[in-house]
């Protein structure tokens, strides 16, 4: 049986891989991809993602990873944009009902296409698709449009192609956003995301020092050494959310975080730091 958690609505299942789906999910119109960031070309397709599974009478559906493929493909992961929680809950408003969440691994990396989807034939059912012209997944990238679209004629989805999104005529991708943040480029990072640019970090408890030091479970992606005007908003395990903190200061020292002034909070508190573009003065 999946395990499904819910988001603050109530509204979007999340299953631990495609193994542990089954058919009482209904059935599912899926897109597949890292969606780090959540930037305005995920919006595109979630857009898209969405309307067709209307059309289809079908959920719509993401399939994303536990951690970034590249870790894998390459040996090193990317700083992460979105840390896993807020990944879901990005996803859940954007009005996905199921996110699978599935082990990127050796074993996953030389699983051809066609076997990873009837994978999930055999365990629910599935509408179709949604794909860009230059999309693919499976090993070595087999699974393409039309060779998806193919299987879908054996065995019943459809297979739906958007255009890519673009951005005053470039694609905007997780890449760009991370480089206009490693850059120090706020705005820039801001205008691909469609808004602007935060991290989650855990405090390690504050009120009675010079800053309020910052965990990261993660790697995030953070912008040059340096200080940046911040607001925090405050989720602590025991008392909820907590009333937004202004008027901070995010001190940057490379993978390494505080906020000043201090403020009181329990160690382990989740802090989410919204920065503002403009620079700081002087």
């Amino acid at each position: 049986m999946p395990d499904p958690t819910a988001d603050a609505r109530g509204a979007m299942a999340v299953v631990p891989g495609i193994d542990a789906l089954t058919a009482d999910l209904g059935r599912l119109f899926i897109v597949i991809g890292v969606f780090d960031g959540l930037h305005l070309g995920h919006a595109y397709l979630l857009e898209h993602l969405s309307r067709e599974a209307a059309r289809l009478h079908a959920r719509p559906t993401v399939i994303t990873f536990d951690h970034h493929p590249d870790e894998i493909l390459t040996g090193a992961a990317p700083p992460l944009l979105c840390d896993p929680a807020e990944r879901l809950e990005r996803l859940a408003a954007a009005g996905v009902e199921v996110t699978v969440v599935q082990h990127f691994d050796v074993a996953l990396r030389e699983t051809l296409f066609d076997t990873f989807v009837r994978r999930m034939t055999e365990r629910v059912g599935i509408a179709g698709f949604l794909m860009t012209p230059d999309s693919a997944f499976g090993y070595q990238r087999g699974g393409t449009p039309q060779t998806l679209a193919a299987l879908g004629r054996q065995v019943g989805f459809d297979v739906v192609t958007v255009p890519p999104f673009s951005l005053d005529g470039e694609p905007v991708r997780s890449t760009d956003v991370r480089g206009a943040i490693a850059s120090g480029d706020l705005a820039a990072a801001e205008r691909l995301l469609g808004r602007p640019v935060s991290v989650r970090g855990s405090s390690r408890g504050g009120g009675d020092g010079a800053a309020t030091e910052l965990d990261f479970p993660l790697p995030v992606a953070l912008p040059p050494t340096g200080r940046y005007h911040a607001r925090v908003a405050i989720r602590d395990t025991v008392a909820g959310a907590l009333p937004a903190a202004r008027g901070l200061i995010l001190v940057v020292d490379g993978p390494a975080a505080r906020l000043e002034p201090a403020f009181d909070t329990r160690p382990g508190a989740r802090l989410t730091v919204t920065l503002e573009s403009r620079p700081m003065a002087g």
